[in-house]
């Protein structure tokens, strides 16, 4: 596990601080003590964690895109930071599919944008570039766990292209980063749950959604199996490589970030626990359509590395993941002035803080 001391006061530049993972790193950061430097689009959903978090008081919050190469230097050479952790991203399978040139413009050239900067930035040391658990050749085969060695190729455009931002990293690395002192691993994370994720097409999300309208929960694909988390399990990852290949560069690579098997599990299991935690009579409908795009049916990754190198064990499983996720969703609907301090105290929790 990382030490929150070691963030202090250090420069920390987050791309896509205003989603969801990176309103929740940034609130992590600011509470350590760092010196946030967030770079991003607006939000693009209503509400947003990021506004609701109310995190933009305590970091420097810039507003642009990804793939504006020179706003995003003008950002690198004003600010100078030590770590870096690139999220921004089109971060969503069935909107791949609806603009695949969009997807791979901010995926791929995005990548190529801020590990330029980083090329050209001699103050940085640390980088983590967060891709995704669909980075691997998907050929449905059931609890088959995919490990780093194996093929990149994602199915789909965004799948795709965050196989590629694999590659242009990997490609960055051996041309300039090894003969350089900057440390950089990529970080192939599994489903994410947690409060606060308003994003379309991702079910816990819809679920909030269905509560919110009094409606029962609609699912698409019941019997899809996909390595669940609570949000806090892969950013305390994320956190730990930044540091520690910061102290030791030997301990760069690529890692895949994902729960214990246990927590892999249905789709339909996943909201029958949501179910189970919420109460009120929620209950979902299976529509499932044999025409929707192709999503792989079961995917699961072998996350044996990172435990080994890093001594990880994930604090959280999927009943606890899903009943803090409950517990972020009581406040939002009840008080949503409380979120902020919902969020500090899910983190001292998960970090076993009084």
């Amino acid at each position: 596990m990382f030490n929150p001391l070691f963030y202090k006061d250090k420069v920390v530049l987050v791309t896509g601080h205003t989603g969801f993972k990176g309103s929740w790193l940034c609130k992590m950061l600011t509470m350590f003590g760092a010196k946030v430097i967030g770079y991003s689009l607006q939000s693009p959903t209503n509400p947003n964690l990021f506004s609701l978090s109310k995190v933009n008081k305590d970091i420097t919050s810039i507003i642009g895109d990804i793939r504006d190469y020179s706003y995003l230097k003008s950002v690198f050479d004003k600010y100078q930071p030590e770590i870096v952790f690139h999220l921004a991203a089109q971060p969503i399978v069935r909107d791949s599919y609806k603009d695949p040139k969009y997807t791979f413009d901010v995926n791929i050239m995005g990548t190529v944008n801020v590990l330029e900067c980083v090329r050209r930035t001699p103050s940085v040391k640390s980088v983590v570039n967060v891709t995704t658990d669909k980075v691997y050749l998907n050929n449905d085969i059931d609890n088959h766990a995919f490990k780093e060695d194996e093929p990149l190729d994602g199915y789909d455009p965004y799948s795709n292209s965050k196989s590629c931002s694999e590659l242009v990293t990997h490609s960055y690395k051996k041309s300039f980063f090894n003969d350089m002192d900057i440390a950089v691993s990529t970080a192939r994370a599994g489903n994410v749950i947690g409060g606060g994720d308003f994003s379309n097409d991702r079910i816990i999300p819809d679920c909030v959604r269905a509560v919110e309208a009094h409606a029962d929960m609609i699912v698409r694909n019941p019997y899809s199996t996909r390595p669940y988390q609570h949000v806090l399990e892969p950013l305390a990852i994320y956190l730990t490589i930044a540091e520690k290949q910061y102290l030791d560069h030997k301990l760069q690579g690529y890692y895949n970030v994902g729960p214990d098997d246990c927590d892999c599990v249905n789709t339909g299991t996943l909201v029958d626990l949501f179910a189970k935690y919420y109460g009120n009579g929620f209950k979902w409908i299976n529509v499932s359509n044999p025409n929707d795009p192709h999503e792989a049916g079961f995917l699961k990754l072998d996350s044996s590395l990172v435990k080994k190198v890093f001594k990880y064990k994930p604090r959280w499983h999927i009943n606890e993941a899903i009943e803090k996720t409950v517990e972020w969703t009581n406040v939002y609907l009840s008080n949503k002035e409380q979120i902020p301090f919902e969020m500090e105290k899910e983190i001292k929790e998960f970090l076993n803080e009084k």
